[in-house]
């Protein structure tokens, strides 16, 4: 096996995946290599890396580069999973649009945070996908790096299909043990059917062992205001959509127009508890950032246990190295497994994994009004890559403009407003098309 790491200096992400890679039995040898173009982080990401494979007794080698291209040839699988300019915008990119109204939590998938994350994301992710299609065609890439639905996108549009690419999330794994915590079931008794786009899939079903519905208990926990506050913003749109949704309150309240358009409607049903404050990412992603050197320390204390966490990836791995089936949730291009969403767009459903690799299931249609709403963020997808691969700039302001909460806070002109500040004030990392 040879798995090639890019943006392995997000040490304490890349960290989880190793030792996850490092549990799978049978795996004893192979090349991790790690790729990043900041040296200082790559540095202390290697040092990780080659104590957990010493703290495991693995025979697995450890290569390290800035240079990508020394490192590709003969991956097996690829990870991606870089950040291009985020430290330097990350406070733009939430307190511009604050001033328009357009009040973030997350902001890096959706909104105009998302937006300029991915304009600044997708020009250096497609030239990685020129090297793959050339070092190591064959690879299996998986896809960690946001806005996930349209990196994912991007690289098959780019490619013409012909990448191996699967965009891999953790909120179906958090949100069903969060529902399993919420029923007071074990969660090897829950079951659910979900589907959609990436943070914005829909448990369909949800039921016990016994196959019984558990939406009408949900339903009935949830009129008790203590435990309603455990999630405020989800378990509001449950009661109007009738599903319960596969992202956080805080992330989730930014795809929709419902709750962040008004002040009294945002303290209503956001706040600390549910991560849904005001700006939460633009605060806490740099001091997350920081924390990196501290790991290796941590780690290295007695006690530390290397466990294996719930991240796809390591899964994906065993199943096509062992051929032992494995079911993950992938981000994945449509080709008929939604019917009712766009055959040219990215959906999450599930998927099957042995040695024949990525296997998208059938789902069928969606429910009309979940459909919609998982619409509307596949258009903007799709202008947004329309935008990178056409070298269209008017099409980065349309993909703004059909935004679901933009749209329910500003006029055209306040959007066209706030498109052209965020344009000269992120002017050094936007590609040249956006800057003319």
């Amino acid at each position: 096996m040879k798995l090639t790491f890019i943006g392995a200096g997000s040490a304490v992400f890349s960290a989880e995946l190793i030792k996850d890679i490092l549990r799978i039995a049978g795996l004893e040898n192979g090349t991790i290599a790690l790729v990043d173009t900041d040296t200082e982080r790559l540095i202390i990401a290697e040092e990780i890396a080659r104590f957990l494979v010493s703290a495991t007794g693995k025979k697995i080698t450890i290569q390290a580069s800035t240079n990508r291209k020394e490192l590709l040839a003969g991956s097996d699988f690829v990870i991606n999973s870089i950040e291009v300019g985020g430290p330097q915008n990350v406070e733009n990119e939430y307190k511009i649009p604050l001033k328009y109204g357009v009040d973030q939590c997350i902001g890096d998938t959706i909104g105009p945070g998302g937006l300029f994350k991915a304009l600044r994301t997708l020009p250096a992710w497609l030239d990685i996908v020129n090297d793959i299609m050339e070092y190591c065609p064959d690879a299996l890439v998986m896809n960690y790096t946001n806005p996930m639905s349209l990196t994912v996108l991007a690289a098959l549009r780019a490619t013409g299909n012909k990448i191996k690419v699967v965009g891999l999330c953790h909120s179906i794994q958090a949100s069903s043990e969060k529902l399993a915590e919420y029923l007071g079931i074990p969660y090897e008794d829950l079951n659910w059917r979900t589907a959609g786009i990436n943070h914005m899939a829909w448990f369909v079903e949800l039921t016990d062992k016994e196959g019984n519905n558990l939406y009408p208990k949900l339903k009935k926990l949830i009129q008790e205001d203590s435990f309603r506050a455990q999630d405020p913003v989800r378990f509001h749109l449950m009661e109007h959509f009738g599903v319960f949704m596969t992202e956080s309150s805080g992330h989730i309240s930014e795809y929709l127009p419902f709750i962040r358009k008004r002040a009294d409607i945002l303290e209503k049903y956001t706040g600390p508890g549910a991560l849904g404050g005001s700006g939460y990412y633009a605060g806490m992603w740099p001091k997350q950032r920081a924390g990196a050197p501290e790991l290796l320390k941590r780690m290295q204390n007695p006690g530390y246990v290397i466990k294996r966490g719930r991240e796809f990836a390591s899964y994906i791995i065993e199943g096509v190295l062992f051929d032992r089936l494995q079911v993950i949730h992938g981000n994945v291009l449509n080709t008929g497994l939604i019917p009712n969403l766009s055959s040219e767009g990215v959906v999450e459903v599930q998927c099957l994994i042995d040695k024949k690799g990525v296997q998208p299931i059938y789902f069928g249609t969606l429910p009309t009004h979940l459909a919609f709403y998982n619409t509307q963020h596949m258009a903007f997808h799709d202008l947004v890559v329309q935008s990178v691969l056409e070298q269209d700039r008017e099409k980065a302001f349309h993909a703004l403009m059909i935004d679901p909460l933009t749209s329910a806070v500003c006029s055209l002109d306040e959007i066209r407003g706030m498109f052209e500040e965020m344009v000269t004030v992120e002017k050094a990392f936007l590609p040249e098309y956006m800057t003319i």
